[in-house]
């Protein structure tokens, strides 16, 4: 698979210049939105990564295999950065989704660890509301038992009121052949 970094931006007219369907993922911070990408695509530095809370301050666009743009949102939620950058990322986000008229599927991403937050309710509400295809997507599933996964994802759907959340594994590809099978469905047919 043929990836490049395309870039980084603040403000819209940084974005980079592309035709492809692009795929936004979005998520608190710290809930491995970077390592997921990086599965994805079969690279294990493209997004960087990075133990600490919000890392990723700009969006980061990628270019995966000439065919779609992945973008690499800004966490919400904690994060030790300056008050005013955190407060920065909600408009920069919110005119990103609302705005771009390439992007046809948004990732959100939960820690399979924790319950959901308001913060993710909220975030799902917003990205219906603009009209914008969206999955669930929970993250760090290799941490938990099997009973303690399928528990918590029922939890998640209920808390968040969707069918279906796929339960992935940065560290051992879970949810990674339904995660590709979703994101071509959509950018090819939706």
């Amino acid at each position: 698979m043929e990836t490049a970094f395309l870039g980084s931006a603040f403000q819209k007219e940084h974005y980079p210049k592309t035709r492809s369907p692009i795929v936004a993922f979005a998520g608190r911070s710290n809930v491995g939105k970077s390592s997921l990408i990086n599965r994805l695509i079969g690279r294990k530095r493209l997004a960087k990564t990075s133990s600490k809370p919000g890392r990723t301050q700009a969006i980061n666009f990628y270019d995966i295999d000439g065919r779609w743009v992945f973008v690499d949102l800004p966490g919400y939620g904690y994060a030790k950065v300056a008050k005013q950058v955190r407060a920065g990322w909600a408009p920069m986000i919110e005119e990103f989704l609302e705005n771009h008229s390439d992007l046809k599927l948004a990732i959100l991403i939960v820690d399979a660890r924790h319950r959901p937050s308001e913060l993710d309710r909220q975030m799902k509400t917003y990205l219906e509301n603009c009209g914008i295809d969206y999955r669930i997507v929970a993250t760090k599933s290799d941490k938990l038992s099997a009973n303690q996964r399928r528990r918590s994802i029922d939890r998640a759907r209920e808390f968040l009121g969707v069918n279906t959340i796929v339960p992935f594994s940065a560290a051992t590809g879970r949810g990674k052949k339904e995660l590709w099978h979703i994101i071509r469905e959509v950018c090819t047919h939706g």
